[in-house]
């Protein structure tokens, strides 16, 4: 029965020490292991308030070759008036 609990004990230590590891990988940037992490996603800045948004979720305005991004239909109204 003693060898059980030391196998146990073991167990116990090495998934420790594994979780430590990596989290010290991921606090150094190496990214998530064994994951699939998402990936960044670059801001834009809108033109009228000036706060960032992802592309992928921002309202979108063409105008002359020039694309903007807006946080709200109210920025988008304003730079569409301008």
């Amino acid at each position: 029965m003693s060898w059980l609990l030391r196998v146990i004990l073991l167990l116990v230590v090495l998934r420790a020490l594994w979780r430590l590891l990596r989290g010290v990988f991921e606090g150094a940037g190496y990214g998530e292991i064994g994951s699939n992490a998402p990936q960044a996603v670059k801001l834009v800045r809108d033109p009228i308030c000036g706060v960032y948004v992802a592309p992928g979720k921002a309202l979108v305005a063409r105008a002359a070759g020039e694309t903007a991004y807006f946080c709200s239909e109210r920025c988008r109204d304003k730079w569409e008036k301008r």
